[in-house]
């Protein structure tokens, strides 16, 4: 059994990231194997997690991979670990649009069976707090609210006030962050700088949260808290996929560019027999020898479009690789690579398309639909994807669209053996199409 705990929050911006990098950080510092979690499809705070814990950031998210893959994805990534921390998103009850919180923090909580750990932002706050906190802890009976961070407090007689209203109904007080400790980590167009591109800076922020959260909050009780969590009877999820009989390289993009990957994807690749070799558009100069097939995950290649641009050499491999029909999936960031330039900048050429940095966002769950046959996908494959996106590609499909989803015209570009897409897809939710993959590297 893996003593778990949940860090939530009433709305977003109220600090879970802080509060849950720093709490996975400081629990190591004491000796603990902390299982790092980010509930939904974010791929920017894992980046920071890993870096606090020392282990590969996960994700889990029902919508992407169903609620019955939950509990073993979760029990896989704790494996050897003595305690998880599971860091929320949004607001503790908003779930995917449309539905009644599905995919939400609570969600992921009741599926976990998980003590909350609500966040709240104290800027503001005063007695009152305690009418916010009731409602929350009563909203849904499956939902076990059991203590409370204040964070952004003024002065101690702020803490004072606001320790008293927790405690008017019963919830006890875990921890203090006050302001002006200097928890402040960069951000851009789609939230945080990742860990990645932000280095040695990344490791000093996730010091200083560390810190914050030592003094600030009762780790013991922390500790005591999530070993109140019941074992899970879920068995391990495990990446099996029968393996071909080959062993053939899949280059898999990697560097500061090209971030948003789950840990997943590498393990079934792995799993289907693949030889995974990792290659940095930013530095490295050739494919990795023998490269059968590639993955190109997202990222923020608007960010390096000059040095990707000025790596000519891996550019020109890059389209040599596609035109012989080789595998390439590439998702999102992964599009914007291939494509003929990327704000103007020359990019591999490989999809005659162009791709520019707009000032509208794209953000949601897609349930989409293969319309034609893929290095990955059969005609009428189905999946759940999440778009996440301020760039825009002219023309948004090609002859042969990866997807089709209501309410919007076809999207992406099966073209030889290219899949590309701005959808980003969790692997776990589809393991056959990366089997698939595999096998067509093998062919």
């Amino acid at each position: 059994m893996v003593a778990r705990l949940v860090i939530a929050a009433p709305a977003s911006g109220s600090g879970k990231t802080t509060v849950a990098t720093g709490l996975m950080a400081a629990l190591r510092r004491r000796g603990g194997k902390v299982a790092p979690f980010k509930v939904g499809p974010d791929y920017i705070d894992p980046g920071y997690h890993a870096l606090a814990t020392g282990r590969p950031g996960r994700n889990l998210d029902p919508v992407l991979v169903g609620e019955e893959r939950i509990a073993p994805l979760f029990r896989h990534g704790s494996l050897g670990a003595d305690i998880a921390v599971i860091e929320g998103v949004m607001g503790l009850f908003d779930g995917r649009i449309g539905t009644d919180g599905f995919g939400s923090t609570a969600h992921v909580a009741s599926l976990l069976d998980a003590p909350v750990v609500l966040v709240v932002d104290g800027r503001g706050q005063g007695r009152s707090l305690a009418a916010l906190l009731h409602g929350f802890r009563g909203y849904d009976a499956k939902i076990r609210l059991a203590g409370v961070v204040l964070n952004q407090v003024g002065s101690e007689r702020h803490e004072e006030v606001l320790t008293d209203a927790c405690g008017e109904i019963g919830l006890d007080v875990l921890g203090v962050v006050r302001r002006g400790t200097g928890l402040e980590v960069p951000s851009r167009h789609l939230g945080l700088v990742t860990a990645a591109e932000h280095g040695s800076v990344a490791v000093q922020a996730v010091e200083v949260m560390a810190d914050a959260i030592t003094a600030g909050v009762d780790l013991d009780a922390v500790n005591v808290l999530a070993a109140t969590a019941p074992e899970l009877t879920a068995e391990p999820w495990r990446p099996d996929v029968e393996p071909v009989r080959d062993k053939p390289v899949v280059a898999v993009a990697g560097g500061s560019a090209f971030t948003f990957g789950y840990a997943e994807h590498v393990e079934l690749l792995k799993a289907a027999g693949a030889e995974v070799a990792v290659v940095d558009p930013l530095r490295d100069k050739q494919l990795p020898d023998n490269t059968a097939g590639l993955v190109l995950p997202g990222g923020f290649p608007e960010q390096h479009a000059a040095e990707l641009s000025a790596n000519d050499s891996l550019r020109r491999e890059v389209a040599e690789l596609a035109r012989s029909g080789a595998p390439v999936h590439a998702e999102c960031g992964g599009l914007l690579y291939l494509v003929d330039e990327l704000d103007g900048l020359p990019m591999c050429g490989v999809l005659k398309a162009v791709a520019t940095m707009t000032s509208r966002l794209t953000l949601g769950y897609r349930d989409a639909l293969a319309p034609v046959e893929s290095t990955l996908h059969s005609i009428g494959d189905r999946v759940t994807g999440h778009e996440f996106h301020r760039t825009a590609v002219t023309p948004r499909h090609g002859d042969q669209p990866a997807w089709r989803w209501r309410g919007a015209e076809p999207e992406g570009f099966v073209h030889g053996g290219v899949h590309a897409s701005y959808l980003h897809t969790h692997p776990a939710g589809a393991p056959l199409a990366i089997r698939r993959f595999v096998e067509r590297c093998v062919k």
